[in-house]
């Protein structure tokens, strides 16, 4: 840093203006630029606590003075049972141009650890079929993560246990770097949307402008946009495929809605 802020000492004789320009961009660096890591502690089904470490990068086009979106984030821990150490990864998506999930909940039983995440936003609700509860649920039994139903997460997990919305912001809001599980339940409790304060079973009713159910139905158009569903109903499926054709759409990412039924172009 020394040696980098000192290209503002050099710099100062050619003006005020462009001086406190390069002091800002050398010393204090870009926002929205390099990752933020913590560690929030759980609160298990069983009322024990596990050390989850988390990291998210943010990266990508975006307006000055704002942040930019997640690109990379991960958590980690240690399975009690085991001693096992376990990673979660959530990269980048091209058709997303960012990250997917806001992981909401961690929780062991034995040697199966399982992770509810919610989708990141309305074109991720999209992209991940739009469930309804708005979750995805993965386990690890050991080797990789599996993405498996609701009905297979152990109703004993009924909370959010982590950090859910922008957890990055709101770990520098509290000024720490380890998150306790009592702080975590506070945070958890003020959240407006009950989706995201406990893990439902029900399917939550659209609230036109609230929350992830009451996104508009989207599908990618594989150009690296997104079209509404409307545009894809048609009578026939011959109108549906010179859609299509007309919007450079490939078969891979055509769709067609005939009389409320989907069908292939």
């Amino acid at each position: 840093m020394a040696k980098t802020c000192a290209l503002s000492r050099f710099l100062k004789g050619i003006g005020t203006s462009l001086l406190l320009v390069a002091s800002v961009v050398a010393c204090a660096g870009l926002p929205g630029m390099g990752p933020t890591s913590w560690k929030d502690e759980a609160f298990l089904h069983d009322g024990s606590k596990i050390v989850v470490s988390r990291s998210v990068s943010r990266g990508g086009r975006h307006e000055v003075g704002q942040e930019g979106t997640y690109q990379e984030q991960s958590l980690s821990f240690t399975m009690p049972k085991s001693n096992q150490t376990v990673r979660w990864e959530d990269h980048r998506s091209e058709e997303l141009g960012s990250s997917n999930f806001l992981p909401m909940l961690l929780d062991v039983y034995g040697d199966v650890a399982y992770l509810v995440v919610s989708p990141m936003g309305c074109l991720s609700y999209n992209k991940w079929g739009r469930p309804n509860p708005p979750y995805i649920v993965f386990k690890n039994e050991g080797k990789a993560w599996q993405q498996v139903s609701l009905a297979e997460l152990p109703v004993e997990s009924k909370s959010s246990n982590l950090i859910v919305s922008a957890p990055d912001v709101e770990v520098k809001r509290l000024g720490k770097r380890f998150i306790t599980a009592e702080i975590i339940r506070a945070v958890v409790s003020a959240y407006s949307e009950p989706e995201f304060r406990t893990i439902l079973r029900e399917s939550v009713k659209p609230v036109k402008g609230a929350g992830l159910t009451s996104c508009i139905e989207m599908y990618p158009d594989g150009k690296g946009g997104w079209l509404g569903a409307d545009w894809f109903r048609h009578k026939t499926r011959e109108e549906c495929s010179k859609f299509c054709t007309d919007q450079k759409i490939t078969a891979e990412f055509c769709r067609c809605f005939i009389n409320g039924e989907e069908r292939k172009p």
